[in-house]
């Protein structure tokens, strides 16, 4: 096992830098923030998956992950860590499975995602801090929990309008009331 305070640190860190989380307590917020950086630091532990490339959102005990996995094992194996933490009352597993890709390809994929993210900011009635934007191939995934279906609707129309966007799989979650 590799040193777990380094890992706990950077998941602490990417955390903080992820979605905001609107209309929960503070509470709530912490448990979720927890659980979700117990995740993450458990995705950047294990030789099976690899953190950097899977998201950990939580929303009231509800785990979405999303991202890349180059394979239906790690895909499977992300599942298998986020619900293994305690507080995890369901998980929602949107990884993607997708093979990794040129240095080229890579950097063409940060430029979409940079023009998906600054869009979704740009748009009235859209929470984009609440939305994680992932680019593979030109194939962009929206995900994160928004407030409503109309919002998840609204990011994925503005997110296929984009140049440089293939195809997008909008696996947003409409938060739970």
């Amino acid at each position: 096992m590799k040193n777990g305070l380094p890992v706990t640190l950077t998941a602490l860190a990417l955390l903080l830098a992820g979605p905001v989380r609107a209309q929960q307590s503070t509470t709530d917020m912490a448990d979720d923030s927890v659980i979700a950086a117990t995740i993450k630091a458990g995705l950047l532990d294990n030789r099976n998956t690899s953190g950097t490339r899977i998201n950990v959102d939580s929303y009231d005990g509800v785990v979405q992950l999303s991202g890349f996995a180059r394979s239906e094992g790690e895909k499977t194996y992300a599942t298998k860590v986020a619900a293994s933490v305690s507080g995890v009352k369901q998980v929602v597993n949107n990884v993607a499975v997708a093979p990794a890709t040129s240095i080229g390809t890579k950097l063409d994929d940060s430029l979409v995602t940079g023009k998906v993210k600054a869009a979704l900011m740009d748009a009235a009635d859209v929470k984009s801090l609440q939305i994680n934007v992932e680019t593979h191939d030109g194939a962009v995934q929206l995900a994160g929990f928004v407030a409503s279906a109309a919002m998840k609707d609204k990011a994925g129309r503005i997110a296929a309008g984009v140049d440089g966007v293939k195809s997008v799989d909008n696996v947003l979650v409409v938060r739970p009331r």
